[in-house]
């Protein structure tokens, strides 16, 4: 971790290391992979022959990762490292336009008395309050900040809407301002074995995005087993997702080691088939530094250390933020800073 060198999402507009020079056209998957999508029994061969996971062997790995310890120097820069890769969420029906600005002023500057702290990667929100914090952060972006605005939409956290109320979902959000879309699948469709009904829809949702970045959230929670976890995360990059998220947050469980674990080996062998990278955000259940900073060691160790920039990996939390900031208070001054001190929204 020590040489770790950070890449703050909120850098300003231009190329990012490794994106996409522009709106990225819909297409299908690259050559190894055009006929596995030909059709259903194409894919769902492809896809049922995918290798089995050993949920032992599997456990015990990142068990195993999960009690590396790293040095002083390093964690704070891995702390670091973990706020530029937060999406700070609001996701409650009782979200008002008055707490994204909270939200916003908060991901500007998540600790204010230490403004060398990093800003974090996006705000995540829900699609009619995506003016809000378009408006909140424009005179950031005025300046050359720039912090994305994410959006769940396609009738989260269910996904059980006609698809063409989900893409008219989603291109309102997109319409308003969101730079990235998080997206459910269709699980009863995923489960009951329907790959193509998930693989169409992610697919045309991937088109109403335009420019913006899709996340595909599998909800894993709900799908029961590690080998659908795997198939569910190559079903969404045979789509064209651009990153594959674990949970809405809003099902228990959501995140875990072990199923980041899956997707990180997923789109490890995706890039070494096709030459495409895609990013990985697990969400939900992820609450201290210490959980965070596991996750970073799973991402050097599974993925590479290519994958440790906020393009490339995400956390889909809000709790944790504040851990980190009061670890980071921590490894700076050598003593211990407690809630009291940090702003809770």
């Amino acid at each position: 971790m020590a040489s770790t060198v950070i890449h703050d999402a909120s850098r300003p507009k231009g190329p990012e290391p490794g994106a996409p020079k522009g709106p990225e056209p819909v297409q299908g998957p690259p050559a190894p992979f055009a006929d596995v999508v030909a059709d259903q029994s194409s894919l769902r061969r492809f896809l049922d022959g995918l290798p089995g996971v050993d949920p032992v062997a599997l456990e015990q790995r990142a068990a195993g990762l999960a009690t590396r310890s790293i040095k002083k120097q390093s964690k704070l820069t891995a702390i670091d490292l973990a706020i530029s890769m937060v999406d700070l969420t609001t996701l409650e029906g009782a979200d008002t336009p008055g707490k994204v600005r909270n939200l916003v002023r908060k991901a500007l500057q998540p600790d204010p008395e230490q403004p060398d702290t990093p800003r974090v990667a996006a705000v995540c929100i829900y699609p009619d309050l995506v003016p809000v914090a378009a408006e909140a952060l424009a005179g950031a972006e005025r300046t050359g900040t720039k912090i994305k605005i994410a959006s769940v939409a396609t009738a989260f956290p269910s996904g059980r809407a006609a698809t063409s109320v989900k893409i008219a979902d989603v291109r309102s959000a997109v319409e308003a301002g969101a730079d990235e879309i998080d997206m459910v699948i269709d699980r009863g469709a995923f489960l009951a074995g329907n790959y193509a009904k998930v693989y169409e829809e992610i697919v045309a949702v991937k088109q109403a995005c335009g420019a913006a970045r899709l996340k595909v959230i599998l909800e894993t929670g709900e799908l029961a087993t590690y080998d659908n976890v795997r198939k569910a995360s190559w079903l969404a990059l045979l789509a064209g997702g651009d990153f594959i998220k674990t949970s809405t947050g809003k099902v228990s469980p959501a995140a875990t080691l072990p199923v980041t674990h899956v997707m990180l080996q997923a789109v490890k062998d995706w890039k070494r088939l096709t030459g495409q990278q895609r990013a990985v955000k697990p969400a939900g259940g992820i609450r201290t530094a210490k959980d965070a900073i596991r996750y970073l060691v799973a991402v050097r160790e599974v993925a590479g250390p290519e994958w440790l920039d906020p393009y490339w990996f995400r956390f889909g939390a809000s709790s944790v933020l504040n851990d980190l900031i009061m670890q980071r208070r921590t490894q700076q001054a050598g003593h211990y800073w407690g809630a009291d001190y940090v702003t809770v929204d």
